[in-house]
C-alpha cells in the first residue's frame, strides 16, 4: 500500500464546510452560557456590595466588562478551533468517500480492476476491505459465469450441425450474443 500525503483537506467542501459549522454552531451555543452565568453572578456580588463598599461597584463593573470581553474571545476562539479540527476529522471521513467513488467510477469505465485502499488514518477501512471482498467474489462468479457461456457456446455450434437448415439461423444468434458476452467480459477483464 502506498504511503499518501494529506494535501487537500476540504475534499468535499459542501460537505466538511457544513458539518464544520454545525459542530462549531453546538459548541458554541452550548458553552455561551458560561459568560452568561458569570455575568449573572458578578452582577449579584455587585448588588452584594452595593450596601457595605459602595465605591468600589463603578471598578467591578469595569472589571466585569473586561472580564466578558475576554471570554467572548475565548469563546470565538475556542469555537474557531473547533471548526478546524472538524477540517481534519471530517477530512477522514470525505477522503475515503472520495475515494471510493473515483474507484467505482474507474472501475465502470473499465480503467481498474485493483483492490481499493485507503490512507492510514482514514476511517471506513472496514467499508474498503468489504467492497474488495464483494468485487473479488463477483469476479469469480463472472469467470465461472464466462467458462458456462464458453461451455454453451460449444454446445451450440455442435447443435447447429444436427438441426435443420430453417432453425440454424435462431443458433446462429443465440451463438452470436453468447459471443458478444463474452467478448465484452473479456474487454472488461
Amino acid at each position: 500500500m502506498a504511503f499518501h500525503k494529506r494535501s487537500i483537506y476540504l475534499i468535499n467542501p459542501r460537505f466538511q464546510i457544513r458539518f464544520c459549522l454545525f459542530v462549531a454552531l453546538i459548541v458554541f451555543v452550548s458553552s455561551i452560557i458560561y459568560p452568561f452565568t458569570i455575568y449573572e453572578v458578578i452582577d449579584s456580588f455587585i448588588e452584594y456590595l452595593s450596601a457595605s463598599s459602595p465605591n468600589a461597584i463603578p471598578q467591578i463593573k469595569e472589571n466585569r466588562q473586561k472580564l466578558i470581553v475576554i471570554l467572548s474571545l475565548w469563546q470565538l476562539g475556542f469555537t474557531a478551533l473547533i471548526f478546524v479540527i472538524c477540517i481534519f476529522i471530517s477530512h477522514k471521513i470525505a477522503g475515503p468517500i472520495y475515494k471510493i467513488k473515483k474507484h467505482l467510477a474507474s472501475m465502470r469505465e473499465g480503467l481498474s480492476h485493483g483492490k481499493l485502499y485507503l490512507r492510514k488514518g482514514d476511517y471506513f477501512h472496514e467499508l474498503a476491505d468489504e467492497m474488495n471482498e464483494t468485487f473479488s467474489y463477483l469476479e469469480e462468479r463472472q469467470k465461472k459465469d464466462l467458462v458456462f457461456l464458453n461451455e454453451v457456446n460449444e454446445y451450440i455450434k455442435n447443435l447447429k450441425m444436427i438441426v435443420p437448415e430453417n432453425k440454424q439461423s435462431v443458433l446462429e444468434e443465440i451463438s452470436k450474443r453468447l459471443s458478444e458476452m463474452q467478448d465484452r467480459s473479456n474487454v472488461e477483464n
